[in-house]
């Protein structure tokens, strides 16, 4: 397996990496602290070294709590990915902060969190519309000149104007978007952009938010709390053209000797610019299947038939960004 490098930096992470949102527990369920933590140390022995979390990431910072009790000792062989700019209300609905003094205040309590002396990647977590950019671009160049960060990110940019505005203040080393074989908006503009400035690409939702796992049955019966179902591809019309979809490409994982899972996620960073897929877990068996992703090379073939089956299942509803 060879390692990627992020941008320009001197950051070399894992093809796969881990997701650390549903450890939380927040829109996940039968999460619990054990599981959290074997999982994230079964992520560092299946090979990943690039965890991804944020500060928002429980509404008390536990994921990245969790991270420093699980990897403390593997501090220096992993890269640690967090954001900034999204926080919790005292309603616990998310709120958004990208001024200056607020992304150094959170990025100090992350530092603090994580128990490090540095975030190796930070991420503006979305765009503040109260606040221009620059503003936040500028507080996040400050972190890396103080070397309180080690490279800058930005996550769920829409606009190609946003990305030149924080770009020509702080450089950009990755961008953060959703993206799978079915959700593939970036393809468009965004991208090519971050071909052209040598932005490393590393997505989250590469499964879909678990569809793509091909494991959800057509007649799953959604749990009160799954956040899942509130989005439109998880139902009606939008579910079964999507389970036709999963039919059409299970052959081509068995011929490629991967799972549905290991297949969608093979696919995803082979594409052009991506630096590491974000693979969510919440226990230990979830993040090992994906980590073998990284052990497989799909053939032009297997590429061509991906192609034509995402050709024949045609565009899903967008998901918000979260």
């Amino acid at each position: 397996m060879n390692h990627r490098q992020i941008g320009k930096s001197n950051l070399y992470v894992s093809p796969v990496a881990m997701g650390c949102w549903p450890i939380t527990g927040i829109t996940s369920t039968n999460v619990t602290e054990e599981h959290s933590l074997a999982t994230l140390r079964a992520a560092f022995d299946s090979g990943i070294n690039f965890f991804d979390t944020a500060y928002i990431y429980g509404y008390e910072g536990e994921s990245e709590r969790l991270i420093a009790r699980a990897l403390g000792d593997v501090r220096d062989k992993i890269v640690i990915a967090s954001k900034c700019g999204l926080h919790w209300g005292s309603d616990q609905k998310q709120a958004r902060d990208a001024r200056p003094e607020t992304i150094k205040k959170e990025c100090e309590e992350s530092l603090q969190r994580l128990n490090t002396d540095r975030i190796d990647l930070y991420y503006l977590h979305a765009p503040d519309p109260n606040v221009p950019i620059a503003e936040s671009a500028g507080a996040i160049g400050e972190l890396l000149s103080e070397g309180k960060i080690l490279a800058a990110g930005v996550s769920n940019f829409t606009e190609i104007s946003q990305y030149e505005e924080f770009h020509a203040v702080c450089t950009i080393s990755a961008d953060q978007p959703f993206y799978n074989m079915l959700q593939r908006e970036i393809e468009r503009e965004q991208l090519p952009w971050c071909l052209k400035n040598n932005v490393s690409v590393n997505p989250y939702w590469p499964l879909m938010k678990g569809f793509l796992a091909g494991k959800i049955k057509r007649d799953h019966v959604w749990a009160p709390n799954d956040g899942r179902q509130r989005f439109p591809v998880f139902v009606g019309e939008e579910w079964e053209k999507t389970h036709a979809f999963l039919d059409e490409i299970r052959p081509i994982a068995a011929e490629a000797e991967m799972t549905v899972a290991q297949l969608a996620i093979a696919w995803v960073i082979a594409q052009p610019g991506i630096g590491a897929a974000l693979c969510g877990a919440k226990r230990p068996e979830q993040i090992q299947e994906t980590a073998q992703a990284m052990n497989h090379t799909l053939t032009q073939s297997q590429l061509a038939k991906i192609a034509q089956a995402i050709q024949n299942r045609g565009e899903v509803n967008r998901h918000p960004a979260t």
